[in-house]
């Protein structure tokens, strides 16, 4: 019996090149809470970034932020239900070499404000006025006056070259993940982790979850739940490991919920 339903949201909830939810997702949302099945947002985003997106419905749902790396229950009280902490020493370290790269800008995540150290005012707008996320501006990693929960490249044109450079080196102490053509994350948790925060606070099994994903950072979470899903947009190799696919996500489950699947 499904209790929770979790998605991603660029590329999944979100279609690409828009900025505004479908009005579809907030009635399915509605529409899922009347049949006692919660719902969660599972991002690279930010926490303030995901309520704004999701302001019709921003005390009703789970949030799984940063991917993975902090967790909020519902509520206008924001509830943390969990944070990863990164090991200072060795994410600055981490933040200088991508500093570094002739090809990479850093985004260093707190709980719920993005650092920004740029060489470029590209990484600037893309942060703070396309996203709009809570951002602090900074000269050096020193100067991040919380803890570091995930960090991010990113990568110009598109993560291919990093991606063989970079994790090799750092997946002993932390998890990478691409979150895009151009973002590579970095933290000590990813979205399962996120996924077990929840179950735990509602008491459930990841089995009673269905989670929907596009990108290679939905894996853990695909992986870990008993009703995985994947978009029909998602990379081959996901395609395979995947069988079960849609097109959107609110019809899928207007599908379940009309022929009693949950």
């Amino acid at each position: 019996m499904i209790r929770l339903i979790a998605s991603d949201i660029d590329g999944t909830l979100l279609p690409e090149y828009s900025t505004v939810l479908p009005d579809a997702v907030f009635s399915m949302i509605r529409e899922l809470k009347k049949q006692g099945i919660a719902f969660c947002a599972a991002s690279g985003r930010q926490y303030a970034n995901l309520r704004r997106l999701f302001a019709p419905v921003a005390d009703e749902i789970y949030y799984i932020c940063e991917n993975g790396a902090v967790v909020y229950g519902m509520g206008a009280e924001e509830p943390l239900l969990n944070k990863s902490v990164m090991k200072r020493e060795l994410a600055e370290q981490l933040i200088h070499e991508i500093i570094s790269r002739r090809d990479c800008e850093v985004l260093v995540s707190g709980a719920n404000t993005s650092y920004l150290i740029p060489k470029a005012e590209e990484i600037v707008h893309c942060i703070r006025d396309s996203l709009g996320n809570n951002t602090v501006i900074l000269k050096s990693a020193e100067e991040i006056p919380e803890d570091i929960i995930k960090v991010s490249a990113y990568c110009n044109p598109d993560t291919s070259l990093v991606q063989k450079e970079l994790p090799q080196k750092w997946e002993p102490y932390f998890h990478s993940a691409v979150a895009g053509m151009q973002w590579l994350d970095f933290t000590l948790a990813d979205k399962g982790f996120g996924i077990q925060a929840i179950c735990k606070a509602l008491q459930i099994s990841p089995e009673n979850v269905m989670a929907f994903g596009d990108n290679f950072n939905d894996v853990p979470m695909l992986s870990v739940v008993g009703a995985p899903v994947l978009m029909e947009s998602a990379h081959p190799q996901l395609r395979e490991k995947f069988p079960v696919q849609c097109r959107s996500v609110p019809d899928y489950v207007q599908e379940c919920l009309l022929h009693g699947n949950f």
